[in-house]
């Protein structure tokens, strides 16, 4: 696989528009230059989900975006996305990577530094890391782990690192100063009024950090 070319990753949740099309939301952050989506829709029936998915990546297509299915490879063959994204209880890596080939990208949640190190063993191509702060969507997982944690596991693993859980604008210089590669949002765009400009303004702190 190509390097992950892309900090930002979109995560979609049809509960957290506000009320909003889903649609109609990530359409305005695409146009605003989101570079890339996971469509994590898991309570949505298959036939639904596989409609969504062929419409995004008509759009992602559109918009030089690539768009990642959660954990159904039957659904990322089916529609030609980028990539899986797989949950920790998801299919081993390895498993998924003689599925889908050498041609398509694997992203894993995790939790922990130890989860981290173990998704690029299998040799998944970037992980996501959290809950780093507080956020509702995310209290399920546990307590927030904190930019320490974030440090270990950059500091241990070369794969790149996004940061997940209450990001914000204000919050990317430090979670890149931990060593993040990227960050993955949820609310922090799909709650917001201007989605546009929420979009935005995740890419320009992106642009501004080293």
């Amino acid at each position: 696989m190509p390097p992950v070319d892309f900090r930002l990753y979109l995560v979609t949740d049809r509960h957290q528009t506000k009320g909003r099309p889903l649609r109609e939301l990530l359409v305005r952050s695409l146009r605003a230059g989101a570079p890339a989506i996971q469509l994590r829709e898991r309570d949505l029936e298959p036939r639904d989900l596989l409609s969504l998915a062929r419409e995004l990546q008509g759009l992602s297509q559109q918009h030089g975006t690539k768009l990642f299915v959660n954990d159904r490879v039957d659904v990322v063959e089916s529609v030609g996305a980028a990539g899986v994204h797989l949950r920790a209880d998801s299919l081993p890596v390895s498993v998924v990577r003689r599925l889908l080939g050498p041609t398509r990208w694997i992203g894993v949640s995790t939790h922990s530094t130890q989860d981290v190190v173990e998704a690029e063993k299998g040799g998944a191509d970037f992980a996501v890391l959290g809950p780093i702060y507080d956020t509702p969507s995310k209290r399920r997982y546990g307590d927030p782990l904190g930019l320490r944690v974030l440090e270990e596991a950059s500091f241990r693993c070369r794969i790149p690192i996004f940061a997940i859980g209450g990001i914000t604008p204000a919050r990317v210089p430090e979670v890149r100063r931990a060593g993040a590669f990227g960050v993955a949002v949820i609310s922090s765009i799909l709650s917001e009024g201007d989605v546009e400009m929420a979009t935005r303004s995740l890419l320009d702190a992106m642009a501004t950090t080293v």
